[in-house]
């Protein structure tokens, strides 16, 4: 696969190589907190990987010193866009624009990987909760920071958080805004692992599903989005049509092939 990198807006970088996508917030000056076109560009983003063809994993990191430390108050004053959009407006499929930020991540067909440094604070920590792992340094600053500003999350957060983070937890830090550091946030459900070089291990783990079969791993993505709300016999029944679909396949010939010829399988690109 042809190595590529684009900038979208000045907010954010995608490089794509051997497989795997490296979505960058890129405005580190202000800790790539949230403008208009930083929303804009990191749905745009989503947009692009969607459709990309080869890319069969995504890490997502933030440049400089944070990841992401939220809603840039400076520029709410900057733009009429704030108060003339309307929240309840489904612009993009079942969310708005805030929301599909952080929801773009998780509705992907293919895995996406968060590394997650520096602070993580609101809108940020919305983001950082749509990819399906997540390593994180100890000593990351997080806060679910909405009630400090009258507001409560909104960017899909209860979406993501849900099935992750025990509910009488999630109260509590949404009630307080209280800060908790990377390590508590592997405790509590926000993150995977914690990790002295996220960005190092996230990338070693998308380059490893990289080398999956592309279909099995957007089929098993598939099913773990959609188990949370579906019934036992719905859950049965999507297990079996994932499985007629990639039974005999060439891409589950070949993971057979090469398993048993101990060499680096050749998979095929939905």
């Amino acid at each position: 696969m042809t190595a590529e990198t684009i900038n979208i807006r000045d907010r954010v970088t995608i490089s794509v190589e051997d497989h795997v996508a490296h979505v960058l917030l890129d405005r580190a000056d202000k800790l790539n907190a949230l403008d208009d076109d930083m929303f804009a560009a990191i749905v745009e983003a989503g947009h692009k990987l969607h459709e990309w063809n080869g890319v069969r994993c995504v890490v997502l990191s933030g440049a400089g010193r944070a990841f992401c430390a939220g809603i840039d108050l400076s520029s709410l004053g900057k733009s009429d866009r704030w108060r003339e959009t309307s929240l309840t407006d489904r612009t993009h499929g079942n969310a708005n624009r805030p929301q599909q930020a952080a929801m773009a991540w998780r509705k992907l067909p293919m895995p996406v990987i968060g590394a997650i440094h520096g602070v993580c604070f609101g809108g940020g920590l919305q983001i950082a909760s749509g990819p399906d792992i997540r390593f994180i340094h100890s000593d990351t600053r997080l806060a679910v920071m909405e009630s400090k500003w009258g507001l409560v999350p909104d960017m899909g957060g209860y979406a993501l958080w849900r099935g992750n983070v025990r509910d009488d937890v999630l109260r509590e830090l949404t009630y307080t805004h209280r800060e908790f550091s990377g390590t508590e946030a592997v405790q509590l459900g926000f993150a995977t692992h914690v990790d002295s070089e996220p960005l190092r291990a996230a990338m070693e783990l998308a380059h490893e599903i990289a080398g999956k079969s592309p279909h099995a791993v957007r089929g098993a993505k598939s099913l773990s989005n959609r188990m949370g709300y579906m019934s036992e016999d719905e859950i049965l029944m999507a297990e079996s049509i994932a499985q007629h679909e990639l039974m005999f396949s060439k891409n589950q010939m070949e993971a057979v092939r090469a398993g048993m010829e101990k060499r680096r399988p050749e998979f095929i690109d939905p």
